[in-house]
């Protein structure tokens, strides 16, 4: 169903505790406040993207009540993970991870949720390979809460690459929500392989849709370490 944001905070930046906050003054269709069903109290941010965004995978793996709203990523971007996961649907699902990539920007999602639902979330996407994706927190870019839900991330043609370091021609846009506290938002990373290595660059989900990236790129490069694309606390 969809949820009624309250108004957009003022501070530059939000707590753990402010964002449990702006969670629970969400407004269902009944105009009841999402804290009155939910105690956020001892959730925890998870980053949402790809299939642990889909609501009809969330159904399939009996995920919990998860309240999903857009955030800003500045500076770090979604990036196809280098793995394919065959469960399900043939030819198969490219799952998303993230890398950094300086000036960037693309809205993406969070929700709070219990420890022990995040666990089993993220242990969901391993399959029968245990421990290939781990709950890590960034050390680097920046996530912050967003009003326009619309907002695009740079065009193909806005970034320039001279065979060593990519970069972004536009500047980023201005924020119009705080930014958080990476310490505490917990993102899914796939550590077997890192992400898809397309003759150095980063491929960008935003710019290469999953179809797309299979037929085209797929198993024609190499892959980038986890470690190498970004740091972690």
């Amino acid at each position: 169903m969809d949820l009624s944001p309250p108004p957009m905070p003022s501070s530059q930046d939000l707590t753990l505790a402010q964002l449990r906050e702006y969670f629970s003054e969400f407004l269902l269709p009944d105009n009841k406040k999402l804290g009155d069903l939910i105690d956020f109290s001892k959730r925890k941010p998870l980053m949402v993207m790809g299939e642990l965004a889909n609501p009809y995978r969330l159904c399939d793996i009996m995920a919990p009540d998860m309240p999903i709203i857009p955030v800003r990523l500045e500076n770090i971007c979604r990036t196809w993970a280098d793995s394919l996961d065959s469960r399900d649907v043939q030819p198969g699902i490219h799952h998303i991870t993230m890398a950094r990539l300086p000036g960037w920007w693309e809205i993406t999602h969070l929700t709070m949720v219990e420890p022990a639902d995040l666990k089993r979330i993220v242990q969901w996407l391993d399959g029968p390979n245990p421990n290939i994706w781990l709950p890590k927190r960034m050390a680097e870019g920046t996530i912050r809460l967003e009003e326009n839900y619309q907002l695009m991330p740079p065009e193909q043609d806005q970034i320039t690459w001279d065979g060593i370091t990519e970069k972004i021609l536009v500047d980023v846009p201005p924020s119009s929500g705080p930014s958080l506290d990476l310490g505490t938002i917990i993102v899914p990373i796939h550590t077997m392989s890192g992400c898809y290595n397309s003759r150095g660059r980063i491929v960008t989900c935003a710019h290469k849709p999953q179809t797309e990236f299979h037929e085209d790129l797929f198993r024609r490069g190499s892959s980038f370490k986890w470690s190498d694309i970004l740091s972690f606390i």
